[in-house]
């Protein structure tokens, strides 16, 4: 648990839901920045210098690479510097959704480009230099394999569960830490593992995400063209070439359409994990109270916060009763409780 996390967690009440690997993932995106940067400046600086084209051209693609994998740095980094903003109601946890949304229209944008390309590549071909282009097409694949394995791992990002609850009793307010844990809810079902909220949609880090598309998007791609330039070359076949983009410009456009859609649902704050919700439910309602009201949603990676209404004829069921019932659901990391009196809604 980093620094930050731990400074904020002492002090009782606290909005960072970050997830648990965000410092490592900010560290990764990074590295693949000053690694297409560095394959940038080679490419434009040789081919300025020995008159190819091609070679200016793959470095300035290479620069809109490093420009995508820059939304999600930047992300990391304003979101851990402004973890403790009193300004964010729920923190900064969602900054990395709006940084994979960005991400996806940037992708959605790039396959439009390469489909366009490619279209009008059928109409009017155009010749292909093939002693330039497959050494620039295996260079590309290289580098993109290079930052593949940069953000290799747990792209997920699932969190350490920390948080804490707000209770209403009447006309009080009370707060109370929890901790994450490990049990079985009423219905004798076990709890969400580590291992399983890792990979639900609740647990994923969709920046670093959104960063592994691009790289292995534009990996896809390079590998297509080799390809089809290889097949073009041998067989004479310079319709290959246009298919290959065609058919990068399909995948890219699909792995978009997913991002967009994941990251779109947890920025309208759709709830991703309907079986907690249920458990939520079922916890509270097995001890014979009533969920009058009850809202589970996302507000950072790994973190989901619930706000609940209850009716309880137990005078002694007050707020700290219900987030002490709840500290078994793992990842359930701010929870405000209302508790009614049967006979006050009566």
């Amino acid at each position: 648990m980093s620094d930050f996390r731990n400074a904020a967690f002492g002090a009782g009440h606290d909005h960072i839901f970050l997830g648990a690997a965000h410092e490592k993932n900010e560290r990764r995106t990074w590295a693949v920045i000053a690694l297409c940067a560095v394959m940038m400046v080679a490419e434009i600086v040789g081919g300025s210098l020995f008159g190819s084209l091609a070679l200016v051209a793959d470095g300035l693609h290479m620069s809109t690479h490093a420009g995508a994998m820059l939304i999600a740095a930047l992300a990391y980094t304003y979101a851990r510097k402004h973890a403790s903003d009193s300004r964010f109601v729920f923190g900064t946890g969602k900054l990395g959704d709006l940084a994979g949304f960005t991400s996806a229209i940037a992708l959605a944008m790039i396959a439009l480009l390469i489909g366009y390309e490619a279209v009008s590549r059928f109409l009017s071909p155009v010749p292909i230099h093939f002693g330039e282009a497959i050494p620039i097409a295996v260079a590309g694949l290289l580098v993109n394999l290079a930052s593949v394995w940069l953000l290799r791992g747990d792209h997920h990002g699932h969190s350490h569960g920390h948080g804490h609850g707000h209770g209403h009793h009447a006309h009080g307010h009370e707060d109370h830490d929890h901790a994450e844990g490990h049990a079985h809810d009423n219905r004798g079902n076990h709890a969400h593992t580590a291992h399983h909220d890792a990979e639900s949609a609740a647990q994923r880090d969709h920046n670093i995400r959104s960063a592994y598309i691009h790289v292995i998007a534009d990996a896809a791609v390079s590998v297509l063209a080799i390809i089809g330039l290889v097949l073009a070359r041998e067989f004479g076949w310079l319709w290959m070439d246009p298919l290959a983009g065609i058919i990068g410009a399909l995948v890219i456009a699909n792995w978009s359409y997913g991002l967009m859609r994941d990251t779109g649902a947890i920025l309208l704050d759709i709830n991703p994990d309907q079986r907690m919700t249920e458990n939520v439910r079922h916890a509270i309602e097995d001890n014979g109270d009533k969920v009058l009201d009850l809202h589970v949603w996302r507000v950072g990676p790994g973190h989901m916060s619930a706000v609940i209404s209850v009716a309880t004829q137990e005078t002694r069921h007050d707020s700290r009763f219900y987030h002490a019932l709840l500290k078994r659901f793992n990842g359930l990391s701010h929870v405000t409780v209302e508790v009614n009196p049967t006979e006050q809604i009566a």
